[in-house]
């Protein structure tokens, strides 16, 4: 393919990418270095009620947007270098823990950032082989099945996936609320009440199932397509060789579908490092947070209007670094094998 045809083909693609992705993660990472706050100033008011022989009247003070020529608060932009990303993770705080006397390991279970970085990383590392383990599983079930019948279970098993992640949390969540028909079974099989959205290890529980009912289907669909392409010659041989079919599933299928499965770790590292449907769905932010979820926490207003958007911008770079760190062993053993081929 000549040059000029190549770049006619991929250019409206990179324009794209730097328009919609490449700007706005500039914007982003320029924003993680100022903080951004509304100016205020002091208005005083007088209320006067009724009274005899005269009206009772009080001067109240109270903080309100400074307005600018064009009516809108004015905003004033600082630039504060790390500051963001030492409040972020609250560096003094985490050197005095490790200090002579101090907390030590304790003091992050207090601290946000590292509450939500606890259970981002274990929501991910946990959800990640469930999901190949099921996907894989229904894949080769499917697969031996005849094909009159292959039709409505592979239907009926990408419905979960259809599902908008928030509404299948909400779901799940009123069955198991203190009213859920799930709860009230549970708790006429145990005999006293039940609650599993009040404490953190039960919502983790909920939530990490709900990922793997949710995602599975995506590795299934993939894992099962690459199946259609096996080399049926091999396992022909295998078979008459009088190899098991735990052998056969060791030495030809999963080598196989090895590309497949890095593909569905790579995208599922990704989504459930930024698990944020959960959180809302379950409402489980009295007990369980995600760095996604803080993120948005962090550009909710306060009761001033104010917003954190310098803190909530190092935030996201905070989280984009950490997916590249996940991400990195898995493309550089893809990178070792389309060398190697």
């Amino acid at each position: 393919m000549k040059p000029r045809i190549f770049l006619a083909f991929v250019m409206p693609s990179l324009a794209l990418m730097a328009l919609f992705i490449v700007v706005p993660l500039v914007s982003v990472f320029w924003q993680s270095f100022q903080n951004t706050q509304t100016l205020f100033h002091e208005v005083e008011t007088e209320n006067c009620t009724p009274g005899f022989p005269a009206a009772i009247c009080t001067t109240e003070a109270r903080s309100v947007p400074l307005p600018g020529p064009d009516g809108k608060p004015q905003s004033q932009t600082v630039f504060v270098g790390l500051g963001n990303y030492r409040a972020l993770l609250h560096s003094d705080q985490v050197a005095a823990a490790f200090a002579p006397g101090g907390m030590g390991l304790s003091v992050f279970a207090t601290i946000d950032s590292y509450r939500a970085l606890q259970f981002t990383l274990m929501f991910t590392f946990v959800t990640l082989p469930l999901v190949i383990v099921v996907g894989l599983a229904l894949a080769l079930a499917l697969n031996g099945v005849t094909q009159m019948v292959r039709g409505p279970v592979i239907f009926v098993s990408l419905l979960p996936f259809i599902i908008t992640p928030v509404i299948g949390a909400l779901s799940v969540r009123w069955l198991f609320a203190s009213d859920g028909i799930l709860t009230a079974a549970l708790a006429h099989l145990a005999g006293h009440p039940v609650s599993l959205l009040s404490q953190a290890w039960t919502l983790e529980i909920l939530m990490i199932l709900f990922n793997v009912w949710h995602t599975a289907p995506f590795a299934f669909l993939i894992f099962y397509a690459g199946l259609q392409s096996l080399n049926q010659d091999t396992m022909d041989a295998a078979t008459v060789d009088g190899a098991s079919r735990v052998a056969r599933l060791r030495a030809v299928v999963l080598p196989h579908l090895m590309p497949l499965i890095i593909f569905v770790a790579l995208i599922h590292l990704m989504d459930s490092y930024r698990v944020f449907d959960e959180i809302v769905g379950f409402s489980s932010q009295a007990h369980v947070i995600s760095l996604q979820w803080l993120t948005f926490d962090l550009l909710t207003p306060d009761n001033s209007g104010n917003r954190a958007i310098g803190r909530a911008s190092a935030s996201s770079m905070l989280t984009m670094v950490g997916i590249v760190i996940l991400l990195v062993p898995l493309i550089r053993h893809t990178w070792r094998e389309h060398r190697r081929g």
